[in-house]
């Protein structure tokens, strides 16, 4: 009798800003060729050196509100100003495929997720697995922050200001890496993949 396949996993990975979250993501997706990136869209300027469609769908709020309108997103949340949202297909269709999805959110949209992926929720015939990314202390979150040099002095003290509070929520997530060194987060995020495919295979 033939083995059947294991479900596709759906990866959700978030963190305050600057923890690392993207830098971890593009180390694992490296890793796991067979693994995409759902792109999400928000209303955000982009910051220098970002692509629209590889790192950020950037939309107008007009054209968000449209999205919305037409249930285009499998979830969206305002976060640090600025709305954001996942957009329905880039998760539904490579996880019909049979192919790994990694999805980058906040904590708001991470919840979202969540409730989609629980036993009675419309995405339960898929793996799930939630990864919170924390920054050692405050000051070494506030460096990271200032040394990228990708936002102005007030949208930083904002970052900073709702740090805590996402924080205060990774309790939610199943797994939780402290992003120190960043060779060990990678190997720990690796394992939790590696975990959660077991499982399956093994289910």
């Amino acid at each position: 009798m033939k083995t059947p396949a294991a479900r596709p996993l759906l990866l959700v990975v978030s963190a305050p800003s600057g923890a690392g979250k993207t830098t971890l993501g593009t180390r694992l997706l490296a890793e796991f060729p067979d693994m995409v990136r759902a792109v999400t869209c928000t209303t955000r300027a982009p910051r220098p050196g970002e692509v629209n469609g590889r790192d950020y769908v950037f939309l107008s709020d007009a054209e968000f509100k449209r999205w919305v309108n037409a249930n285009a997103f499998i979830e969206h949340a305002r976060v640090h100003g600025a709305s954001y949202g996942t957009p329905r297909l880039a998760v539904e269709q490579p996880l019909r495929s049979g192919r790994d999805v990694l999805l980058i959110i906040d904590v708001q949209g991470a919840e979202r997720i969540r409730q989609l992926c629980a036993p009675d929720g419309v995405v339960r015939r898929h793996a799930f697995a939630d990864v919170f990314i924390m920054p050692p202390d405050g000051a070494t979150l506030r460096q990271r922050l200032v040394t990228r040099g990708q936002d102005n002095p007030n949208t930083i003290a904002c970052r900073l200001k709702n740090a805590g509070g996402e924080m205060a929520r990774s309790a939610l997530f199943k797994h939780r890496i402290v992003n120190d060194r960043l060779e060990d987060a990678v190997a720990r995020l690796r394992d939790i993949v590696l975990a959660a495919k077991n499982m399956e295979r093994e289910a």
